[in-house]
């Protein structure tokens, strides 16, 4: 099978077209949002192929015919008929002022006009400028406008730790997009693209017709790739992979409809040939891990969040709630939808290996101190859980938690937060990828934490004791028999009771007991 040059990082369809590169058809989708309405809003994470896919669109609307050929779309366009198009994109560069957004806007309707030919009365005037662009694009061109803008939310994005900046980018791009409604004459065809979903009435005003397709089971597949794209494009690049890891690594992003891969890190995964955190490493915004320290966020349940779908949409400024950012941004996704008197509600998961390992690994080297003890003790831990030294695993946590610095504590009210130790202790197994199950649920209660690793079951209940080890985490696991579900696996399973002092602000207690496999049937 012939092998074609890897798009990676290429956002420009007629470069993937004209170039010898492989091209995952995405013009059926195209297709079918054109046939069904007119005004559309669409929200993925950053890096999944939404600025590929509205290159697409302005190409297919300009009728840049050859171009489509051999794709879905080809045979049911009509290539004759050419239509005006404007593109916005907030996509490169910081804006940090309301008044660098609007010299940016106005630098975007004067390169629309300069592509389209066209002038504007008074070139200071944005909302003036762009009605005019509308209405004389339609005129001049004898079709109604295309209007494609891509990444309309990054200016927002980039200053939700600065609130009033945020604020006033906010106005003023509403300020922009207030514009399209009152142009429906002139406009054939608009999608706004972006990471977040910042409600109609506090960014789009008037502009309450916008088609949201971010959750329609139709269109969960508009980005990314599915299984049958790998075995149809990207068959010649399996060669030497383990389909199963890749599918661990990389897929599972859903958005109520068919799961796809992160495009990003299959593209780099086939030219590297390693399995590593590629889209993560290209930059957890610190504003998330901030808000999740501010939060004092319980590290366990992250993975395991509820919500409906009021509150997995609302995104706002002055409230962000952690579901919506966790969600919108690409470090959790949809497992199940379920629908109740009309109203939809949302379990959430980490959509793969990749978010799990590396969000968790994240909040770990921000929630401790800055040197390379943490490093150390990951590497320790995966050698010890290897060998089920609980001895050293005790040493090697006592040993953590003694190191850091009073001072430390002093200035960092995370590590006040009566769940840091726990969630600490969490993130560590979680940065090794390993299979855990926080507060796995029993007829008896809740477990904190279940880990299978290496053919056995280990099984940790965490309190918190003023001064000294009370035995009380491990009793609980024996008298509330949290064991019991897991005896049938034949498995060894070991009951680890940890304790961890707030006043002494270390581990304490660490008790183990380990159930054999003739035990635990």
């Amino acid at each position: 099978m012939t092998r074609k040059i890897l798009p990676i990082g290429i956002q420009t369809f007629r470069e993937i077209r004209d170039g010898d590169h492989y091209y995952v058809d995405k013009t059926d989708f195209a297709r079918r949002l054109i046939g069904e309405g007119k005004y559309y809003f669409l929200s993925r994470p950053r890096r999944f192929g939404k600025s590929l896919f509205l290159d697409t669109l302005g190409e297919l609307f300009a009728g840049t015919e050859p171009l489509f050929r051999g794709l879905h779309i080809h045979e049911h366009w009509d290539w004759a008929t050419r239509y005006p198009v404007i593109r916005i994109s907030f996509g490169g560069g910081v804006i940090r002022t309301r008044r660098e957004l609007d010299r940016r806007i106005l630098a975007l309707l004067q390169k629309n006009r300069r592509a389209l030919d066209l002038s504007c009365s008074d070139e200071t005037d944005i909302v003036g400028c762009f009605a005019e662009l509308l209405e004389a694009a339609h005129t001049t061109r004898g079709q109604r406008v295309v209007v494609l803008v891509d990444e309309y939310d990054t200016p927002i994005l980039d200053n939700l730790g600065h609130p009033e900046v945020a604020r006033e980018l906010r106005d003023g791009l509403r300020n922009l997009y207030s514009v399209i409604k009152d142009a429906d004459a002139h406009i054939r065809f608009a999608l706004l693209t972006g990471v977040s979903k910042f409600s109609k009435v506090s960014l789009f005003s008037g502009l309450n017709n916008l088609n949201d397709i971010t959750l329609d089971r139709a269109y969960s597949a508009i980005c990314g790739y599915t299984e049958a794209d790998l075995d149809r494009v990207f068959a010649p690049e399996l060669e030497g992979l383990d389909r199963e890891r890749i599918r661990l690594w990389y897929n599972g992003y859903n958005w109520t409809g068919e799961a796809v891969y992160n495009p990003f890190d299959l593209l780099l995964l086939f030219q590297k040939r390693q399995f590593r955190p590629w889209w993560f490493e290209t930059g957890t915004p610190t504003f998330l891990v901030d808000l999740l320290t501010e939060r004092e966020t319980w590290l366990p349940r992250l993975g395991h969040l509820e919500t409906d779908a009021t509150l997995l949409c609302a995104f706002e400024v002055d409230h962000i709630a952690t579901e919506a950012l966790l969600f919108q941004s690409g470090y959790l996704t949809i497992e199940r939808e379920e629908e109740i008197s009309g109203t939809y509600f949302y379990q959430l998961r980490y959509p793969n290996r990749e978010v799990y390992q590396s969000l968790n690994g994240a909040l770990l080297t921000a929630w401790t101190p800055p040197d390379q003890t943490e490093v150390q003790h990951r590497k320790s831990l995966h050698r010890l859980l290897l060998a089920n030294d609980f001895t050293g695993l005790e040493r090697l946590f006592t040993a953590f938690f003694a190191s850091i610095p009073n001072d430390w504590y002093r200035n960092n009210p995370i590590a006040r937060y009566e769940g840091y130790y726990a969630s600490v202790f969490y993130a560590y197994f979680a940065a090794l990828g390993l299979d855990l199950t926080p507060e796995e649920s029993s007829h008896a209660g809740r477990l904190d934490l279940a880990l299978r690793f290496n053919e056995q079951i280990y099984l940790f209940e965490f309190k918190v004791v003023e001064l000294e080890p009370e035995g009380r985490a491990l009793q609980q696991i024996k008298d509330r028999g949290y064991a019991d579900k897991y005896r049938a696996d034949g498995r060894p399973i070991h009951l680890i009771g940890v304790e961890f002092s707030r006043e002494r602000r270390q581990v304490v207690g660490f008790a183990v007991e380990t159930l054999s496999c003739e035990l635990s049937r």
